[in-house]
């Protein structure tokens, strides 16, 4: 009984974190943080679906390169492809909050790898 007391345990222990590590829960993140505008809370949630919500907030590009990488991500990643008047609420909101940013002066400033 005691051996299978501890090959249970050891088994519980072995799954932990690939179980910890396949679930995000933005609990850190609320849409409140984030630039106001039409379609937040929708992209906010859309987003922290599978990642956190600072990872497109650090981003700046155009409305064809969000698609891009919209495209990217359910091509790639196997992120459920969004109805046409969800996509264009997403977009929307990304193309305004989150534009194209200028390279900071003198250092070239950071390319986005993913944007074309």
């Amino acid at each position: 009984m005691l051996r299978f007391v501890m090959a249970a345990m050891a088994g519980l222990l072995w799954m932990a974190p690939a179980t910890a590590q396949s679930t995000f829960t933005p609990r850190d993140e609320s849409p409140e943080e984030f630039a106001e505008g039409s379609g937040r809370d929708q992209t906010f949630y859309t987003c922290t679906a599978c990642h956190g919500f600072k990872l497109v907030a650090q981003q700046g590009m155009t409305r064809a390169q969000w698609d891009d990488s919209i495209s990217l991500m359910i091509r790639r990643h196997n992120m459920p492809a969004l109805d046409d008047k969800d996509r264009d609420a997403v977009l929307g909101y990304l193309e305004a909050a989150y534009p194209p940013r200028a390279p900071a002066a003198g250092r070239g400033g950071w390319q986005n790898p993913f944007a074309k």
